[in-house]
């Protein structure tokens, strides 16, 4: 890792890996008082995912639930966000989700991950921020991996996995998701 790398290598039976435990066993305790409410209970939403990523959401933010994250307390979001139901944010590198970011159903934002060689697997885990820029929208069924930013303006079409960076004001999809098009006030 080099100076300014914000990626997080959390080795096993650490200080550092009993915290993140912790913020698991913490969030596994919120989330299903979240997922109980329904979409007419959107101020109880709001309380309680506030109290998830520990900072009060704006009153614009919207969360159809049931939602699912690794820890909720490394989550960002900003105003005018929307996130639709069955959602999963596992936050441990750090989710930040810009203004006016509307995200699909079934969308999974992923930042943690394990080392790929065999003998290191199970050794630590390791973990990069996502960034949502302002005006995205993520369509249903996307996958995002941790080390991404999703460029202002941008939208990643359904289904879609994005393992690298998304270009500002352009529609993205596939598996790797690639560069459709540009996109502009049409």
């Amino acid at each position: 890792m080099s100076k300014g790398d914000p990626t997080k290598v959390i080795p096993g039976r650490t200080p550092e890996s009993a915290a993140m435990v912790a913020g698991i066993r913490r969030a596994m305790a919120i989330t299903p008082v979240l997922n109980c409410l329904t979409y007419d209970e959107a101020d109880k939403i709001r309380a309680v995912f506030s109290d998830l990523i520990g900072q009060k959401v704006d009153d614009s933010f919207s969360l159809i639930p049931p939602f699912y994250t690794s820890g909720g307390e490394h989550i960002r979001v900003g105003r005018n966000v929307f996130i639709n139901q069955n959602c999963t944010l596992y936050d441990l590198g750090g989710i930040d989700i810009g203004d006016d970011v509307m995200i699909g159903p079934n969308v999974s934002l992923v930042t943690s991950s394990h080392p790929v060689a065999p003998s290191q697997r199970r050794a630590c885990v390791v973990a990069k921020p996502i960034v949502i820029e302002r005006n995205v929208w993520i369509a249903a069924g996307v996958t995002i991996i941790g080390g991404v930013t999703v460029g202002e303006n941008s939208v990643v079409a359904a289904g879609s996995v994005v393992t690298k960076d998304v270009p500002r004001n352009c529609l993205v999809g596939g598996n790797p998701a690639r560069v459709i098009r540009s996109l502009g006030d049409d």
